[in-house]
Order: structure tokens, then C-alpha cells, then sequence
């Protein structure tokens, strides 16, 4: 009989058999039924919480998923791992009497729709929403219980409304670093009015012009513009921020070529919150390698600044951690973009300078100038990269240390950076690595200063490689004022620092690698900024009332791009073309001025910087969120002091860009009192990724998953050999598999069971469609246990299980919830098979009892079929409200365990004892067995080894 023949006379057979085609209709079914009946609906307004005290009594569960960006060739079956996962969980606490928030949203900003706006002439929204409207029905076909009243995409106005509202907190806020948190920036202007605060160079405020007032509280609030080296990329046709550059200096997407350019950009102050960002990683439940790289990234390190004296008017202030080695300085260097490069450059080379040191150039500002442009070439990675030829010029100036009073020559070289310190250093070649090496270059002195722990000699002009310890003594480090001769390093520096402190030439900071975060974009497809400026140029906030502000239409969506290696290059932007747009007339409460508005947008990070928050209240019109609301959901309580989201789930990759941002945003609304969660995210869990195998033709092109043939353990695609490897799953790597195909041939429960059981959920792993069926079989089975598939009648009894059943049972319900709990899906369904096949093999209809809790153990990984047996077992209700089952504990222990005695190491009994004997009782039952009696034949016994209840060891006279 022919394969199709057998498998229709098996379908005739068992007309009611769980297939693919009963999966697809049950789960349409059930899919609809919750959207209906709104399942999976939290409460979400402030009188929802306070109508229901039994809600509010409830523990809540406040569940999320990191924002998705609606791709236009849609899911395949890695992306929703992280979705079913917390959906699984989310359901396990609903049934555990949980208040459950879980929903899901779009992050639909981006770059992206700009650019397949641009290559089809097709507005960026059009794009978006169909991609939006295919995920969320891949989505719902999975069956993932999101309340969709909450849904949100950062593209409705409405949503970016309050984004552009947020933005203008952080505008009209400072720092005050003595308070330890953001404040209005309106009482600052009170203090400067006032004269209880110092206006900068000592001016009078009713003194100052708008323009100046404006320039003075830039430097002040946390969100200002400035002029400043950026990355700038010409193929791209804007500038990124150091997080979206790769380590090779090439755009993160589209690799292209990125160049330092000083361009005019908004920026946010999160240095100012460095500490705070540092210090609030300890109370977050985070992984260690996320927190490492947050405190990396952030990179906090305490030393001194020291004022280095050039001419008469200007200084270089470096910042230092050595500042114990100052008498062995011997030379400076500033990064090419420094702004004193230009103030301090001669125009000749001064009397005697060497010819190595001009780099064969007729005059300074001509070697200073090419050297610039050979820097802008390279990526902050590259030029931080230990190349073994050192580069680099000579300014022509000179600066005084402040120490010895020696000239030391002032160098630009590609290897300091301006994103670090304050882009200038002190060179001590004898005690850095790189210093020394630029020092041989370019034969400059080294003086040692810290005593070598070797028989190598003080002499550094002598030494092969240069000596760094911070265990040595000082040495050489004296003047008639201060001596740090023979001190260790702590003491050292202390030392020093007080002395430059005193003299007001110096004094102790800390410093960090983080920098102000770049927040302008030349692009299309972004929030435009709430703000206009003036006829002088002065930046002004849009009121609230005239938000949102909303992107106009423009007939070319990119921004002008170049070359991309022509770093000579400046941005222009879409907006900018749109003139009706970018020049008005307003009223912002002084009469009718002209304005022209700020023609960059936001970046695609923005939206997802506060989404938490609307997502707890996202039809307010009035306020970001009632704070009784977010007090409810995300504020502080026992064992959360900053409050925050219960579970946060996602990628690992978003440690230094989405989650930092976000932490900063949250801070600043916790400061300026419109939240009570200082952190938006208590707890995060990295979930790992589904890989594919992908297949390389002869030239390394990959070819359609599909369609290869394995034959004796190698691979072919159309007769000739590829080679396999394991990597992402995509459409460009041709071996993407949809959820959409899944889902047809087995039904969305056993996709879901699948991907719960591939393995650990924070541990990555490979995709394989053929052992996709294992978990089809364990839901036919679990549906063949309860259902007959010939007639489709339920074949449960009333009667009692027996007692090996319900220890089966019961452990399956113990060690799959607590599983559950611990998001250990994979070990919560082995337990659940067992149990299964457990009852499967015991024959016979099941008690109901049983089925009703094995129904509603399996009910958070495979709701569907959950729902429809617990509706065939004759109860009107949804399993995801009722309670999940609890072990009752003397089913969980064990009756009795197997002992082994052994004389001499060879087993000679083995008995059943309780679990919970003593060591003497297990002794004298061990003694008394007959086997035991019999292998001693009278001998006496020299020892007895218990290791209750498991072994007893005789060791005969």
C-alpha cells in the first residue's frame, strides 16, 4: 500500500486523531476566543487597580520582551525563541496568582524603511505598518497571550509625542552635581539671576544677550548642541554614534568607511550620570558579563587633572592615574582633533627642531594639517590598535611641566583620542609601553622615575621595553618644593595631588570612557526634535501643546550621501528640503517670530528608551503615565529598591547601547519626580540564539537549505558538494525557516514545545526541522490519553489513581512548575513527557483527576490544545486563569530507595528502605539480611561504611 494510501486509511481509522489540520483549526479557534473575551487583558487604568482590591492584593508580574523592529521579509523561527518564552512564563505566573502584564509593541523608527523607501519610491509608514501587520499575525498564530490593547509602535504620533515630551525635560534640566540629580533648568536661570550662583567668567545675567544666555546654559543642560568630532559617514549621509561604528571603523550597517568630522549635533549628557549608572548596577538582577560590560564601557578611573602651561595664556590639562610620574614626562601629546591644536601651532618650526619630529613638512600648520587628515581615516579601534609603526608630528610648540619647569615638545599622534580624558597626555615613555615605543620613533628623552624591580639600571635610554609597576618605589622625583623619592604609589600620588591642588595647577578627578551620548540623525524616518531657533541662531522648546510635531512629507527620503571614502563631506538632510515645513511663524509666548526648525531627527534608539512606561498606560493623552499606575507596576518594593520591569528578556548584544540609554532616561524622569523606578529593567535574562546550518557552494556563496541532498555524511546541492557550517539563521543566508511552515505541517503548540525543549534557554543552539516532530508526537499521545480518536469522546474515569500514578504525577507537577518558575523550559517538558509516558504505558482510561492536571502542567507551553481538552473535559472556563497544580508533598518523596550492601566492594543485597532511615537502622537491616548473613559465613566485622539511604560497606575482620 502506497504512503498515501496508509496514511488515509489511518485518518478513516481515527477520524479525530490530533493532526496538523486539527492543530490549525483548534488554535484559530482558541486565538479567537481570547481576543473576544480579552484574556489576557491586565488591568490598566488607576481605577481599574483601585476598583478590584482583590487585583491589587494579588503579587504582580510586569513581563517583557526587548522592542522588535518590523522586518519586511518577516519572522523565521529564531526570533520568536525569546516571545515564547516569556509568554510561556507569563502564563505560568497568571496561574500561580499573579496580576500578569505581558504585551508587545514595535520599535519601527529606523533606518531600514528609509532605505527601502528610497530604492521603491514608497513612503517609510506604508512599509512599516505591512511589516507590522505580518508580524503580528505570525505573532497571534503563535498564540502569545499579550494584552493588544497595550500594543504600541514608536511611529504613531501620539507615542512619539511623548518622546519629543521627554526629550524637552531633558532639555530644560541640568545636573546638580552637589544634589546628586537632575533639576529644572528654570532654577538654575533663578540662581544666576539671583547671584546665589556665579555666572561663568563672571558676568552680570541681566547683562547677557539671549545668544549668551543660551551658550551659558548649554553648557549646563542635558540635552544641548554643540560643535564636536563625530563619526561621520559619507555613504551613509549621517553621523553615528561610537556604539554604531564596528571595531574596524566602518558603519555598523551597510559597512561603510566612518571619519571623525566636527559637525554642529544634539547630544545627552549621560556622563553626568557615570556614578549613578556605575553604582545602581549592584541592585539590578542582571547577568555578570552584562554588568562587566556596562562598567567597561563606562570605565570609570580616579587620578588627577594637571594644567601644563603653553605661551602665555594657554595650558593643556591632561588627565592622569600616575600622576606620582609627573618629573618623567618628557613630551605631550594631544589628539588631532584637540581644539588647541590650532591656537598653539607656530608658524615656522622653531630654532633646532628635529627633522624627525616635522615629518619632512615646510611649516607646522602644513604637517599638522595632513597629519589630521591621515588620522580622520582610521576608526578610534584602529588608532587604539598596538601598531608596530608609530605615527605622528610635532606642533611646533612647546609646553612647561609643572613639576621640573622643563619645555617638553607638544605631539599630535593618532593613538590619543578626544573620546578619552580630555584628549591630551603626558608622555612617560620609560613607564608606558606605547610612550616608549613613540619615544624611540621620534628620539625622544625618557627619564625613569619608578625604580625597575630588575638589575636593568636607571638609565631608561638604555632598556629594551619600559617599566610599569604600581607595586615600585619613586625615584628621581624631587624639586626644592616637593619629593616623592622613595614612596610607594598610593602614597605618591596622594602627595602630589595635594601639592598641585595648592597651587591651583592640578587636582584630584575621576574620570570615565564614557562619552556624551550623540543624539542627532541626518535621516528621514526618525522624531523630529520639538525645537526651532531663532533669527540669532538661539534654540527655543516647543510647548507641549504644540506636540506632537509631526514629520512632514518630503519628495526624497534620503539624506544626500557620497563618496564613500570622501571624508571632505558635510550632511544634508531630507527635512531640510521641505521649506514650508522648516521655515514658520510661531507664537511660543512673546508674539509672532520667524523660526526655522531643527532639520535632524531623533535616532532609532528614542522610541525605546521609555517604552516600558507606555506600555503601562498607552492611551493617556494627558501625562507620560499616571503615577499611580507606574507606582503600581514598576515602582520600588522589597527586594527591587530602584523598581523597574520583573523580567526583561532579550539579546545580549543591546548591553552598551539600548539598555544604558534607557537607564539613562529613566533617571532623569526619576529625578525630575514623573516616575518612582530609578531603573527601567530589574531583572534581565539573555536569551540565546537558533542557529541554522548554512551550505557554501565551491565559492563560498550559500545555497537553499532545502533543497541539499546528504548522502554518507557530505552534502550536495544540485549534484555538487558544499560545504556546512553552523551560523544565523536569515534570508540572505538562505537556510531561514518561517514559523509559517511550521506551524502548517505540525500546529503552533508543538513549534512552541520545540523551541522550549531545543535546549537551555540562554544557551544557543542549532535548528532542526526533522526532530521538530518528537514534541507533534508528545502532544498526539497526551491528546490519545484523553481523547478517542475514533469517536473523539473523552475516556476518563472516575476512578482513583493508583498510588504509582499519582507519585508520577506529582513529581511531574513539583519539578515542572519550579522549572517554570526558573525559566528551565526544557527540563519543565522532559518532566511532562515523562509523566505522559508514564500514563501511556500504564494503559487504560486516565482518573480524571489526572488528565484535569496534566492538562493544566502542559496548559503554559501548549495552550491550545490545553484549552481544548480542559473544554472536552467538561468545564466552561480558560485554563490560563486557573490555578496550576500543586504537589502535594508525600507523592514527591519517594516510598522507599534502593540500597546497595557491599562486602568487600562487590555488591552482595540490595534492599528497599525508606527514604528518610537513619544510618542505625539502615545498619541492623543491612546486617540481618540473609545474603549478607550468608557471604559473611561467621567472619567478624572490622568496619561498617553507611551513606544512608543509599550504601552500606562491610569491611570483614
Amino acid at each position: 500500500m502506497s504512503e498515501t494510501n496508509t496514511a488515509a486509511a489511518a485518518e478513516t481509522a481515527a477520524p479525530h486523531r490530533y493532526t496538523a489540520a486539527m492543530a490549525a483549526d483548534i488554535e484559530a479557534r482558541w486565538q479567537d476566543f481570547w481576543d473576544a473575551e480579552g484574556t489576557y487583558a491586565a488591568p490598566n487604568s488607576a481605577g481599574d487597580l483601585a476598583g478590584d482590591p482583590a487585583v491589587v492584593a494579588r503579587p504582580k508580574k510586569f513581563i517583557m520582551d526587548m522592542f522588535p523592529y518590523p522586518s519586511g521579509s518577516g519572522l523565521h523561527v529564531g526570533h520568536p525563541l525569546g516571545y515564547i518564552a516569556t509568554d510561556v512564563y507569563a502564563r505560568h505566573q497568571r496561574m500561580t496568582g499573579h496580576n500578569v502584564l505581558h504585551t508587545l509593541g514595535f520599535d519601527a523608527f529606523g533606518l531600514p524603511a528609509e532605505q527601502h523607501a528610497v530604492a521603491t519610491g514608497t513612503h517609510p509608514r506604508v512599509s512599516t505598518e505591512a511589516a507590522m501587520d505580518n508580524m503580528k499575525r505570525q505573532l497571534r498564530r503563535l498564540g502569545l497571550g499579550h494584552d493588544k490593547r497595550r500594543s504600541i509602535a514608536t511611529i504613531d504620533p501620539e507615542y512619539y509625542k511623548w518622546t519629543q515630551w521627554i526629550f524637552l525635560q531633558i532639555f530644560n534640566s541640568w545636573y546638580d552635581a552637589d544634589a546628586q540629580r537632575a533639576r529644572p533648568i528654570a532654577e538654575l536661570v533663578a540662581a544666576f539671576e539671583n547671584g546665589t550662583r556665579e555666572v561663568p567668567g563672571g558676568r552680570d545675567w541681566a547683562a547677557l544677550s539671549a545668544a549668551e544666555r543660551s551658550d551659558v546654559l548649554g553648557e549646563y543642560r542635558l540635552a544641548y548642541a554643540s560643535d564636536a568630532p563625530v563619526n561621520w559617514c559619507p555613504g551613509l549621509g549621517t553621523v553615528l554614534a561610537n556604539e554604531e561604528v564596528t571595531a574596524d571603523g566602518r558603519s555598523e550597517r551597510g559597512n561603510f568607511p566612518v571619519f571623525k568630522s566636527k559637525l554642529r549635533q544634539w547630544n545627552m549628557r549621560i556622563t553626568a550620570y557615570a556614578d549613578r549608572l556605575l553604582d545602581d548596577l549592584d541592585a539590578l538582577d542582571w547577568p555578570d558579563a552584562i554588568k562587566l560590560q556596562q562598567r567597561n564601557w563606562i570605565g570609570r578611573s580616579e587620578g588627577a587633572r594637571v594644567d601644563f602651561k603653553v605661551g602665555d595664556t594657554d595650558a593643556i590639562t591632561v588627565f592622569t592615574t600616575r600622576q606620582d610620574t609627573l618629573f618623567g614626562a618628557t613630551y605631550m601629546v594631544l589628539a588631532p582633533e584637540h581644539e588647541l591644536v590650532d591656537t598653539i601651532v607656530p608658524a615656522a618650526w622653531p630654532e633646532g627642531t628635529h627633522d624627525v619630529w616635522t615629518g619632512g613638512h615646510a611649516s607646522p600648520a602644513e604637517a599638522v594639517a595632513k597629519y589630521r587628515a591621515f588620522a580622520a581615516s582610521k576608526s578610534d579601534v584602529e588608532r587604539q590598535a598596538d601598531a608596530k609603526e608609530k605615527t605622528g608630528v610635532f606642533t611646533g610648540a612647546f609646553a612647561i611641566n609643572p613639576v621640573s619647569g622643563e619645555k617638553v615638545p607638544v605631539f599630535i599622534a593618532d593613538y590619543v583620542l578626544m573620546g578619552y580624558g580630555t584628549g591630551a597626555i603626558m608622555a612617560v615613555p620609560a613607564h608606558d609601553t606605547r610612550d616608549f615605543a613613540f619615544a624611540r620613533a621620534f628620539e625622544l628623552p625618557m627619564r625613569c622615575v619608578v625604580q625597575p624591580s630588575d638589575d636593568r639600571g636607571t638609565d631608561a635610554s638604555m632598556w629594551d621595553e619600559a617599566f610599569a609597576s604600581y607595586e615600585a618605589k619613586l625615584v628621581n622625583s624631587a624639586n626644592g618644593e616637593i619629593s616623592v623619592d622613595g614612596l610607594g604609589v598610593v602614597e605618591a600620588k596622594a602627595k602630589m595631588t595635594d601639592w598641585l591642588t595648592e597651587r591651583g595647577i592640578g587636582e584630584g578627578t575621576v574620570n570615565f570612557r564614557l562619552r556624551d551620548w550623540l543624539f542627532s540623525r541626518q535621516r528621514y524616518w526618525g522624531e523630529p526634535f520639538p525645537i526651532v531657533y531663532d533669527e540669532d541662531g538661539v534654540a527655543h522648546p516647543l510647548p507641549e501643546s504644540m506636540l506632537p510635531l509631526e514629520l512632514p512629507e518630503v519628495d526624497d527620503y534620503s539624506p544626500r550621501t557620497f563618496d564613500a571614502d570622501d571624508a571632505d563631506t558635510s550632511p544634508e538632510t531630507p527635512l531640510s528640503r521641505n521649506e514650508d515645513w522648516v521655515n514658520v511663524e510661531l507664537d511660543l509666548g512673546d508674539g509672532v517670530k520667524k523660526y526655522r526648525r531643527e532639520t535632524n531627527t531623533m535616532p532609532n534608539w528614542a522610541g525605546s528608551c521609555w517604552y516600558e512606561l507606555r506600555y503601562l498606560d498607552p492611551h493617556n493623552s494627558e501625562q507620560l503615565v499616571d503615577p499611580a499606575i507606574e507606582q503600581y507596576w514598576m515602582g520600588p518594593r522589597e527586594g527591587m529598591p530602584t523598581g523597574g520591569v520583573d523580567l526583561y528578556v532579550g539579546g545580549a548584544e543591546h548591553a552598551v547601547l539600548h539598555l544604558l540609554y534607557a537607564r539613562f532616561w529613566s533617571k532623569v524622569l526619576f529625578d525630575l519626580g514623573h516616575i518612582s523606578s530609578a531603573e527601567p529593567f530589574h531583572k534581565l535574562y539573555n536569551q540565546g540564539m537558533i542557529q541554522a546550518y548554512v551550505y557554501r557552494d565551491g565559492r563560498g556563496f550559500p545555497v537553499p537549505a532545502a533543497e541539499i541532498e546528504e548522502r554518507d555524511g557530505k552534502f550536495f546541492f544540485e549534484g555538487e558538494p558544499v560545504k556546512r557550517e553552523l551560523g544565523k539563521m536569515g534570508k540572505s543566508l538562505k537556510n531561514a525557516v518561517t514559523p509559517d511552515e511550521i506551524c502548517a505541517e505540525y500546529g503552533a503548540d508543538t513549534l512552541r514545545l520545540y523551541e522550549m525543549a531545543m535546549g537551555p534557554l540562554d544557551v544557543s543552539r542549532p535548528w532542526d526541522t526533522r526532530a521538530v516532530v518528537g514534541q507533534y508526537r508528545l502532544l498526539q499521545r497526551l491528546w490519545r490519553n484523553i481523547v478517542d480518536e475514533a469517536t473523539g469522546e473523552v475516556t476518563v474515569t472516575d476512578a482513583e489513581p493508583d498510588e504509582a500514578t499519582l507519585r508520577a504525577l506529582h513529581k511531574a507537577i513539583d519539578g515542572a512548575g519550579g522549572d517554570m518558575a526558573g525559566l528551565r523550559f526544557n527540563t519543565a517538558i522532559a518532566k511532562i513527557t515523562e509523566l505522559n509516558n508514564h500514563l501511556t504505558k500504564a494503559g487504560g482510561p486516565l482518573p480524571r483527576p489526572v488528565a484535569e492536571q496534566l492538562v493544566l502542567l502542559i496548559a503554559p507551553l501548549a495552550p491550545h490544545i490545553a484549552e481544548e481538552l480542559w473544554r472536552k473535559l467538561g468545564h466552561t472556563d480558560s485554563v490560563v486563569h486557573r490555578d496550576f497544580p500543586v504537589a502535594d508533598p508525600a507523592y514527591v518523596v519517594d516510598e522507599a530507595v534502593t540500597c546497595v550492601v557491599q562486602i568487600k566492594g562487590k555488591v552482595k543485597a540490595r534492599l528497599e528502605v525508606p527514604p528518610s532511615i537513619s544510618d542505625d537502622e539502615l545498619e541492623k537491616l543491612a546486617l540481618a539480611d540473609e545474603a549478607v548473613v550468608a557471604a559473611l559465613a561467621g567472619a567478624g566485622i572490622r568496619k561498617v561504611i553507611v551513606r544512608a539511604p543509599k550504601l552500606v560497606n562491610i569491611v570483614p575482620a
